[in-house]
């Protein structure tokens, strides 16, 4: 796409960097400097190679790129460009880079094996120049937005330590309400199996039913977001109704299970539980995302290929069973929590969805730069 600035190719304003000596195992992850690889974890080491503004970017794999200003070291897999002329922001060749990553993922990343990045080929490429001056406040635009998203990433993450935290001191029987200040006491603790049911009936799809796959469950969800049609599935299938619990049983420490509001058909390799009258699904779906009842279920995996827990191992597992009132309660609390979490996870989509059409629009020059006020 024409552009109302000059353009350079890379290789005329980026130079490499010495390659790295280290391999991702020699990261200590105790040294003060952030150690670069080519995948997405940023690890520590004690000894640093570079200092001042740096691009890393993966070699093999994916397309991937990081930006750091400071002394910093890396593995023998990264490639770390600085910029050689002082008119050029090392942050701006950073952002023109990360509007084209799907380009280099898609088109420079070639091999019969791991694919690899055509080095001589990116350095080739052209990308746009505007001045200093603009190149500055391009640069302010997108780091603000970046900023809130990481703010975003940071209230996210307190919210879910804050569930993790109640989820414990409730397998602890230490939970306070935030409501009424009661403690909750667990009176009694009761196998998993004398207060569910398995169901086991098995039914061909039909074309409207609503079909769940382990494939439709996110790891660590509650609820159901996404399902597909009866259609797209033709073997016999598990039925299931409203307040039932889909658990995957392939995998468990993928941490599968929800608690469905409808009526439709699931994989086979989801056990369908109906709770009976001692306990509500509501408050049993938080305990089968516990890390105890995890570890419990990954503990009774057999298979290599295909490692399953079963149900006549998890139906052992007991269950911490206050009335069903302050289960009612605790079921509040977490919601509450979950619907917070929900609700700032939004928040990151739009400003990831602002952050992306503002990289394109102002780093191609499709945004008049010039309109645009940075306070």
């Amino acid at each position: 796409m024409k552009t109302p600035w000059p353009t350079k190719k890379l290789g005329e304003i980026c130079e490499e960097n010495r390659k790295s000596p280290y391999k991702v195992e020699n990261a200590d992850n105790i040294g003060p400097f952030p150690f670069f690889t080519s995948g997405e974890a940023v690890l520590r080491h004690s000894e640093y190679l570079i200092d001042g503004e740096n691009i890393f970017l993966a070699t093999g794999g994916y397309a991937k790129i990081k930006y750091f200003n400071g002394k910093a070291s890396y593995s023998g897999d990264t490639w770390s460009l600085k910029i050689k002329d002082r008119n050029i922001l090392t942050k701006f060749v950073y952002y023109q880079i990360l509007r084209i990553l799907k380009f280099l993922d898609e088109a420079l990343f070639r091999g019969s094996g791991l694919r690899h990045l055509q080095k001589r080929e990116f350095l080739n490429l052209k990308i746009p120049l505007p001045p200093l001056p603009i190149q500055q406040k391009i640069v302010s635009i997108l780091d603000t937005i970046q900023e809130a998203i990481d703010l975003q990433d940071k209230v996210i993450e307190k919210t879910k330590e804050l569930k993790k935290s109640m989820m414990a001191e409730i397998f602890n029987s230490k939970v306070k309400s935030q409501k009424s200040k009661l403690k909750f006491k667990i009176q009694k603790w009761e196998k998993l199996g004398r207060i569910c049911n398995l169901r086991k009936e098995q039914v061909m799809p039909k074309q409207e039913d609503k079909y769940i796959g382990l494939e439709n469950i996110e790891p660590g969800e509650t609820t159901i977001k996404k399902f597909a049609s009866g259609s797209d599935v033709k073997s016999l299938k598990i039925k299931f109704y409203p307040q039932d619990i889909l658990y995957g049983k392939l995998r468990p420490y993928l941490d599968k299970a929800v608690v469905v509001d409808f009526e439709g058909v699931c994989s086979t390799d989801l056990l369908v539980l109906r709770c009976n009258n001692k306990v509500l699904p509501k408050y049993l779906i938080y305990i089968l995302h516990l890390p105890q009842f995890i570890n419990f279920a990954v503990n009774t995996m057999s298979g290599t290929n295909h490692p399953r827990t079963s149900w006549s191992s998890l139906k052992n597992f007991l269950i911490p069973l206050p009335p069903l009132p302050e289960q009612q309660e605790i079921a509040d609390i977490l919601q509450t929590i979950d619907q917070k979490i929900e609700i700032e996870q939004k928040k990151k989509r739009l400003y990831e969805e602002l952050f992306r059409v503002i990289l394109n629009g102002l780093t191609s020059g499709k945004i008049d730069i010039e309109k645009i006020e940075v306070l």
